[in-house]
């Protein structure tokens, strides 16, 4: 019994079926396609978001004439050729997208491409235990399983309309598999499956259990499933083998890896079984007594604090108690703390935030619950690796692989004074506030230390308008924010100046972010048309100039999530000397920034100039309405 083929079907991503008929995918087949843009608009954005980003007017120039020369040359076939394939297939850039951005990367999952959400408490009239907790994600996971199976999950959608729903195929029941030289997802989901059944894996002290939800066609109530889990807790005392780190590996490493570990036929069944859960629950040893710890936890696993000299040790490192190529992980501390970590290549955030809300909407819920049986008794079933000593060297090297990775990483956060409340009622879109904010406090962290703008800002727009489809970039950096940062420093700036300056910027940010949900940013259409190139044609000169190069060079990745249910969120800079910077815009009393880097960031600086810069936005519109209000005032009647 194997887990997978060692070789990449080349059919493999129609191998998840889809949930039975009902409201769930009622509305993919009236979805459109995914649009080609025009060639001549993706021309012109693309001069627009070079000019801001330009280091001198004859860069600036030298860059354009490439443009116009491309438009004007290979540009009209490689279109043509991007046209008769959108006309071909249902959606032209997927399968350059699943391998151009996730399959085919080779570093670790760890901090480069997953992400994580961190819960907040569990509802109060609930056992505050670790063990209630983890057996109530279990239960409403599989509730939310069974009714995404059965077509009944209620569908996404926006006030423009449906949005695709195709991605949810793989959340569960599948996993993420190591290959040479690219990686592909299983599907263990059967078609015409009613959601009755399945296991979960669940990890604790790196040992793999396979707990039993389902007596039957019964699900267990929160009390049956807590008995399995107490079990686990109570006969988990010792560490086991942590073959889970493996799995945090560069991606051939843990190929190579994956290979030696499944020549042994006992490990191809625990493979079979990891691959074939409808998720994975984490039950971690360590506690998360602060927001930074409990973030750091879930995005790279707890590290101990040692010296330089020192070795860890496999069983000192939280991701022991990983699968890292699980779609779904939940994981509850010992502290009772708990979130969830994505597994980022074959579905976006937004499905997997709409899965955990409901999720933890139906913990809450008054009928959550349903008494237990007096015959459902089930024990959970250990699964132990055979470990040999080729896996236990490379357990060795995955932990100091690990150990360093997670080490190199700075993490802050800001949490401003205010919130969605008051940007609404000062006129503006918070989401076109909080990225403006970000570009003010950047700029001057830039000015205090010397040094220009090296790369762009990356915003994530959904594109799940459209069927198939994942997202666009918002290319936030534009002449009009620029304007706007500079006149916030400049003494010779008015009030009135730097309000209309504003404004200008937060229109032309709305108006970017509404095109590229639209499928007509420049970047994914960018990438359709390098990549119609043939076989031995050169590649246009425009690709690799200095200055387009520069402006999708990401020393900024952005994206909002709104959910009422977490705290935490986030995920790493995407280049070294970059930041990941995740904020959320939907609570009323406050904006919340994380902010990832490298240690040898200015990650601390960065974070006060944010703080800084979101009082600056706040004082400055409060100042503009007080002058409204004051010149609005009919003069005194003179006696």
């Amino acid at each position: 019994m194997t887990p997978a083929p060692r070789t990449r079907p080349t059919n493999w991503k129609t191998l998840a079926p889809a949930p039975l008929p009902g409201p769930a995918f009622a509305a993919q087949k009236s979805l459109p396609q995914l649009p080609v843009p025009a060639l001549g608009d993706t021309v012109q954005r693309l001069k627009e978001s070079l000019r801001p980003l330009a280091w001198n007017e004859k860069e600036y120039n030298e860059s354009i004439a490439k443009v116009d020369h491309f438009a004007n040359n290979q540009g009209e076939e490689l279109q043509r050729r991007l046209l008769e394939r959108q006309a071909q297939t249902q959606h032209w850039l997927e399968d350059w997208w699943d391998d151009g951005a996730y399959f085919t990367y080779r570093d670790s999952v760890v901090v480069n491409v997953s992400y994580y959400y961190g819960f907040v408490e569990h509802p109060v009239h609930l056992p505050q235990t670790p063990v209630h907790r983890a057996a109530s994600l279990i239960r409403a996971a599989m509730l939310y399983r069974q009714q995404l199976k059965l077509g009944q999950a209620e569908p996404e959608k926006t006030k423009e309309g449906p949005i695709c729903m195709d991605t949810y195929r793989w959340m569960f029941d599948c996993c993420r598999v190591p290959g040479q030289p690219a990686d592909w997802s299983v599907s263990y989901a059967v078609e015409g499956d009613h959601g009755i059944g399945g296991h979960v894996v669940v990890l604790r002290r790196g040992r793999v259990w396979k707990l039993h939800p389902w007596a039957g066609d019964r699900l267990l109530s929160v009390s049956e499933i807590q008995r399995q889990i107490e079990h686990i807790y109570t006969t988990t005392q010792d560490e086991h083998p942590a073959v889970g780190l493996l799995t945090a590996s560069n991606r051939d490493t843990w190929s190579k890896d994956y290979d030696i570990l499944s020549s042994n036929l006992e490990n191809t069944s625990v493979l079979r079984d990891i691959h074939s859960a409808a998720f994975v629950l984490c039950l971690d040893t360590e506690s998360a007594p602060n927001f930074i710890a409990h973030s750091r936890l879930l995005w790279h696993g707890a590290v101990p604090d040692l010296s330089p000299s020192v070795t860890p040790s496999p069983s000192q490192l939280g991701l022991r108690n990983r699968w890292m190529d699980k779609p779904l992980q939940f994981v509850v501390s010992d502290d009772g703390k708990a979130g969830f970590v994505g597994e980022h290549s074959i579905m976006d955030g937004t499905p997997t935030m709409n899965m955990c809300n409901h999720v933890l909407d139906m913990i809450a819920s008054p009928g959550f619950d349903t008494p237990p049986s007096a015959n459902a008794e089930q024990a959970p079933q250990p699964l132990d690796w055979v470990v040999s000593p080729e896996i236990n060297a490379a357990i060795a090297e995955a932990a100091k692989a690990a150990y360093t990775l997670a080490t190199s990483q700075e993490m802050g956060a800001v949490r401003t004074s205010y919130g969605k409340r008051a940007i609404k009622a000062f006129g503006v879109s918070p989401d076109s506030w909080a990225q403006l904010v970000v570009q003010l406090a950047y700029e001057r962290l830039l000015r205090a230390r010397g040094e220009r703008r090296s790369g762009g800002t990356y915003e994530s727009a959904s594109t799940r308008r459209f069927f198939k489809g994942r997202t666009e970039v918002i290319r936030v950096v534009s002449t009009e924010a620029l304007d706007w940062v500079r006149s916030m420093d400049d003494p010779k700036a008015s009030l009135a100046e730097k309000g209309a300056l504003f404004a200008n910027a937060a229109r032309v940010h709305v108006q970017r972010a509404k095109t590229a949900g639209q499928g007509q940013g420049a970047d994914r259409h960018l990438l359709g048309l390098r990549k119609s190139l043939r076989e031995g044609e050169p590649l246009p000169e425009m690709f690799t100039d200095p200055l387009i190069t520069r402006s999708s060079y990401w020393v900024l990745s952005t994206s909002a999530i709104n959910s009422p249910h977490f705290g935490p969120y986030g995920w790493g800079e995407v280049v070294h000397d970059g930041f990941g910077v995740p904020y959320v815009t939907g609570f009323d009393d406050f904006l919340q920034y994380t902010v990832t880097s490298r240690k040898e960031m200015p990650n601390a600086q960065f974070c006060t100039e944010i703080e800084r810069a979101a009082k600056d936005l706040f004082d400055l519109h409060t100042a503009i309405t007080v002058q409204k209000q004051h010149d609005a005032k009919p003069p005194k009647a003179r006696l």
